[in-house]
């Protein structure tokens, strides 16, 4: 079970009245009472007051225990909702999420550089964390004991780094809660803006990513990784857990204990991992899926359906191991 928590770093600029938002978006004809929205958030942590949105099967389960007052839905899915949410219909339900989002967090669409950021020496942390040459820190960042940083790295604004934690050189982190024993290996970007938009022929519009990136205790991030921070819930990597060199985690992958990831491996958005996963190298893994507990995924497949727990897979589309090598003699 993870934790979803609101992102500590974003400003929310609600609460703001449901009627209002339906009318910023253009979705009109659907007049409600004057409710006030304090927030917008994902199925399962979406609380009385908020609104919430549901486009897929895959999250039905969700949509029948969400406490969202209201959410953006399909003419076919809204009837799986609970009663006390209240749906709103569209065709353009990811859209016109994107667009709410950006209302309640007009800061969370761009990522420049930050402008806050100060010499190491020239800080609160100057005595505190043993440092190689060129590392910069932002503002509301904090920084445990013990902790080593390399050569040029950044931690930009709005980094929370535990007890005993190792940074290479080369690094740049933002948007992330990084837990106690944490190693993260040279030229790695964390907590970066995920991948999110929706095409347009003049102006793409981006989806807006208010999540963060929370490393758990004694986890490893290989050199020249990417972990993109979640859109609106959090991109999480768990105890124990190492990734090899190379490796693209999306917006909103949940990563659980005790895995190991191998070098140039990807995984899209939203896809969710549990105990104890074995992935080879250059294997993918597409967006919204479930892979198990104690799950094997050998070197180069391709994962593109949910993988029940304790079950060995291999190949493109991934299948089980043992009819992989009987089609392949």
């Amino acid at each position: 079970m993870y934790l979803i928590m609101p992102n500590p770093f974003f400003k929310n600029t609600g609460p703001h009245d449901i009627n209002y938002l339906l009318t910023s978006i253009n979705l009109k004809g659907q007049n409600f009472s004057n409710d006030k929205i304090t927030d917008i958030t994902d199925l399962s942590s979406a609380q009385n007051g908020e609104i919430s949105f549901f486009h897929s099967k895959k999250y039905n389960d969700l949509a029948k225990l969400t406490k969202a007052s209201y959410c953006l839905t399909t003419e076919n899915l809204k009837s799986i909702l609970p009663n006390s949410c209240k749906t709103i219909i569209t065709n353009k339900v990811l859209l016109h999420t994107a667009q709410i989002t950006k209302i309640f967090y007009p800061d969370s669409v761009t990522d420049n550089y930050d402008n806050t950021v100060e010499e190491i020496t020239k800080t609160e942390h100057k005595d505190k964390v043993k440092s190689g040459k060129n590392v910069l820190i932002g503002k509301n960042v904090t920084i445990g004991s013990n902790c080593l940083i390399g050569h040029n790295s950044i931690i930009e604004k709005n980094v929370s780094v535990g007890d005993n934690c190792v940074i290479g050189s080369n690094v740049i982190i933002r948007n992330s809660i990084i837990k106690n024993n944490v190693h993260i290996l040279d030229g790695c970007v964390i907590g970066k803006k995920g991948f999110g938009f929706f095409p347009d022929k003049n102006s793409n519009f981006r989806y807006p990513q208010v999540g963060v990136v929370i490393i758990e205790e004694n986890a490893e991030i290989g050199c020249g990784s990417t972990i993109d921070r979640g859109s609106l819930s959090n991109t999480i990597i768990g105890k124990n857990t190492y990734l090899d060199n190379q490796i693209h985690i999306a917006h909103n992958v949940k990563i659980g204990e005790n895995c190991i990831i191998a070098g140039q491996v990807g995984f899209a958005g939203s896809s969710t991992l549990g105990n104890n996963v074995m992935v080879g190298g250059q294997a993918g893994i597409s967006g919204h899926l479930k892979v198990g507990n104690n799950v094997q995924i050998g070197g180069g497949s391709g994962v593109i359906r949910d993988i029940p727990d304790n079950t060995k897979v291999m190949g493109y589309p991934s299948k089980d191991l043992k009819n992989f090598i009987r089609e392949n003699k």
